[in-house]
């Protein structure tokens, strides 16, 4: 337990995970930013997008058309005020106008997608309840699923928090999910949902003051004790809100206005969509390697939609082997068949998938495509001789990380001829298009830069024993380094008195020494 604890305040300590809405404010008022929607949509959407979403919605077409009705149901703060008191829960739910805001993004502006997410909540949330129940904490945190992947758990975050629990890399092996080049346990709602309860609890262990751990689960434990320490010992959210980092501002008020959503709901004339297949379904564990090509083909279950009830396994293959047991999802109505057909389901076709061994053979490609962006249209950009990620994402101005997740592309390596998926604000696409047959010289000018690359890197007249890099948008120490026969990282941070390599600016301008 302890141990647990401090790894978690050691890796917490050394990033922020901030992965919360968005809000602007002065001095004198709490302000919405209609920005803080884009996690949250963008989440939706691609929730919406899942097979068993798409082709299994069961929906009371007369009721649906009721909930279309031109007037949306809006109340007085005095009603918001009194159902949230009436809601039974030991966490406080303040009511001001952040929180009203946020009613309205779930009960005005995406009725239709949260109706399906209130659908989606009758098979996720009782289990979730149960694990969060086993580990003594209060269930209605079930509701940070909400803020946190809108119950989806495929969602990949900006920064590669990934699952219905938004877990990094490093925090999610120490709560021992499994990732791997096969299995990713983030996305397993119920592995990752016991991984969550454990880290909520020990957070509360610190805190002891259930408001902070969802402020802590947004930013980090170290941001939550800053705020608290800056603000002279206080340990009540409202009183630190302006000592914390802005996205996590928006995250408490995010998670009251949904637990007023889904206890409201009917209030509003917000539907339930409920998805058939994946309510009823059942888990099978499997103590050999499968794949899922050869459970849907001899059982005639569609691929997408065991991808979907199983998203935890990258490749569609279930590494069941050496005494590992994984689990296997499925529809109630497929089990006794798999029972009974399980030897021919495991033989056949096993040649393709497993070498004689029953090894692994190598996989030649992932099935899983990183979702696009919504509102975004695609371009195509055909990567040049001197090209790099710093300068194709300034050209189409997007993030060098975006560009990354489109492209499924680990660090910064690019290869000419590669091709790059880009997506750009929809109806600005026109603006992009011809980038792809622009010369450098042309594309640097079109973004007021230098049209020679020999100009990107100068030597400015300060001390001849040194060459000066000036830092552009994207840039890492690590490209920049690469740049520079014998240069490493370290030299170039020892060089310039640099503690912390993402502290880079454009245009900055930094000394390097050539060795060589």
């Amino acid at each position: 337990m302890y141990k647990r604890l401090f790894l978690t305040l050691i890796i917490f300590s050394q990033f922020i995970l901030c992965q919360g809405n968005s809000l602007i404010n002065d001095k004198d008022s709490l302000s919405f930013n209609p920005m803080i929607k884009y996690d949250f949509e963008t989440n939706l959407d691609s929730l919406i997008n899942l097979w068993y979403v798409k082709n299994a919605i069961k929906t009371d077409y007369n009721s649906f058309e009721n909930d279309t009705v031109s007037v949306i149901p809006e109340f007085s703060d005095s009603v918001y005020i009194e159902r949230l008191q009436n809601i039974p829960s030991i966490i406080d739910l303040s009511y001001n106008k952040i929180v009203r805001n946020y009613i309205h993004v779930y009960t005005k502006q995406r009725r239709e997608s949260v109706g399906t997410m209130i659908g989606m909540a009758d098979y996720y949330f009782p289990k979730i309840e149960e694990i969060f129940e086993s580990y003594g904490i209060p269930t209605e945190l079930k509701y940070l699923a909400i803020i946190e992947s809108a119950l989806n758990p495929r969602a990949v975050s900006r920064v590669g928090a990934t699952g219905m629990w938004q877990f990094m890399y490093g925090t999610a092996r120490m709560y021992d999910l499994t990732v791997n080049s096969f299995v990713d346990e983030r996305r397993d709602p119920i592995k990752s949902a016991h991984a969550a309860a454990l880290f909520m609890k020990d957070l509360y262990s610190m805190f002891n003051d259930w408001t902070l751990v969802i402020a802590a689960y947004n930013c980090g434990p170290g941001n939550v004790n800053k705020a608290i320490r800056r603000s002279g010992g206080k340990r009540d959210f409202w009183q630190i809100y302006y000592r914390l980092p802005r996205e996590t501002r928006g995250y408490v008020p995010a998670y009251i206005a949904a637990t007023y959503t889904f206890n409201y709901y009917k209030e509003h004339g917000l539907t339930p969509r409920f998805p058939e297949i994946p309510i009823a379904t059942d888990t099978i564990m499997i103590s050999d390697n499968l794949h899922l090509k050869q459970v849907s083909e001899v059982l005639d279950i569609p691929l997408k939609a065991l991808r979907d009830l199983n998203p935890q396994y990258k490749q569609d293959i279930i590494p069941a082997k050496g005494g590992h047991h994984y689990p296997l999802t499925i529809p109630m109505e497929y089990v006794g068949k798999f029972i009974d057909q399980q030897n021919s389901i495991f033989a056949y076709k096993d040649s393709i998938f497993f070498n004689a061994d029953n090894t692994i053979k190598n996989p030649q490609r992932s099935y899983y495509v990183p979702q696009a962006p919504t509102n975004r249209a695609k371009l195509i950009y055909t990567v040049k001789s001197g090209d790099n990620l710093g300068f194709i994402s300034e050209w189409y101005h997007v993030r060098t990380s975006d560009i990354r997740y489109w492209n499924n592309i680990r660090g910064n390596m690019i290869r000419v001829g590669q091709k790059l998926n880009i997506y750009v604000p929809k109806g600005s696409s026109k603006k992009y298009a011809d980038i792809n047959k622009l010369s450098f010289e042309e594309k640097q000018l079109r973004i007021g830069k230098t049209s020679t690359r020999s100009e990107e890197i100068k030597t400015v007249p300060i001390d001849n024993n040194y060459v000066y890099y000036k830092v552009r948008y994207g840039d890492t120490l690590w490209e920049i380094a690469k740049k520079y026969s014998g240069v490493t990282e370290n030299d170039i941070m020892k060089l310039n008195n640099i503690t912390n390599g993402k502290s880079l600016k454009a245009g900055q301008h930094i000394k390097i020494k050539p060795k060589g």
